[in-house]
């Protein structure tokens, strides 16, 4: 970059910054809700709440349901 550009782009640096850091933030986020082990210990959380009848059969199945598909997801790549 020469210094002319760098100087016509200086205005611009809080922004790119801001965007950088934005899009840090989204990697991690993805990260963590395709996380195996992470949906894993949810899963168990769920089995333990269907043992002690917090949750009922179709609440936990659904629940179950949107975990193994993002597990599902994660794994093939189609995530984010």
């Amino acid at each position: 970059m020469g210094l002319l550009t760098g100087v016509l782009l200086l205005p611009l640096a809080p922004i790119r910054m801001t965007v950088a850091v934005a899009d840090q933030l989204r990697r991690q986020a993805l990260q963590e809700y395709y996380d195996p082990d992470r949906i894993r210990q949810q899963l168990d959380e769920i089995d333990r709440l269907r043992a002690s009848g917090v949750l009922d059969e179709a609440e936990a199945d659904a629940l179950e349901e949107e975990l193994v598909d993002r597990l599902i997801e994660g794994s093939t790549g189609r995530a984010g």
